[in-house]
């Protein structure tokens, strides 16, 4: 039990987990209110297909972020957009709900970022004894580059 719950989180924590929770939620919330009852859908006609659609596309692109944690850039700014793009096309983006839950877990897949490597410890190299003095390296002369008569940083000429 201990094992799976720390698997789990070590899962979870490696990848943006909740910015494709909330994505799949927004998706689901989109796609399901056009799938009235018959009666209702045939009053709404061809309306609920970008809906369902983009509810789908949704729920996509939180799954990719969840198992191609790579991509969630592309993922987040895509959610996004569609969530935005649901408030117009989908009954107010699944009254307002999908909406902001698809821009929430866009924003949170866009800005996740993996840990970072905790620091090596601060003793002494491998191989050298402890009582031993720090090596010292001299610092090297930085490079000199010519100061460009602009204040362009690209180096476009006036």
């Amino acid at each position: 039990m201990l094992l799976s719950r720390s698997r789990w989180r070590r899962w979870r924590r490696s990848r943006p987990f909740w910015g494709g929770l909330f994505a799949v939620l927004a998706g689901s919330w989109i796609c399901v209110l056009p799938l009235a009852p018959l009666k209702i859908m045939l009053q709404q006609g061809v309306a609920g297909i970008p809906s369902v659609l983009m509810g789908l596309v949704m729920i996509v692109l939180g799954l990719t972020a969840w198992f191609a944690p790579p991509q969630r850039a592309l993922a987040g700014v895509l959610t996004t957009l569609i969530a935005t793009a649901a408030l117009v096309l989908s009954n107010l983006g699944g009254f307002l709900i999908g909406t902001l839950l698809g821009i929430l877990g866009g924003g949170l897949m866009f800005a996740w970022q993996p840990y970072a490597a905790s620091a090596p410890p601060a003793g002494p190299p491998a191989g050298q004894p402890a009582s031993a003095p720090p090596v010292t390296v001299p610092p090297s002369a930085p490079p000199t580059d010519p100061p460009t008569p602009h204040s362009d940083p690209q180096g476009a000429q006036p």
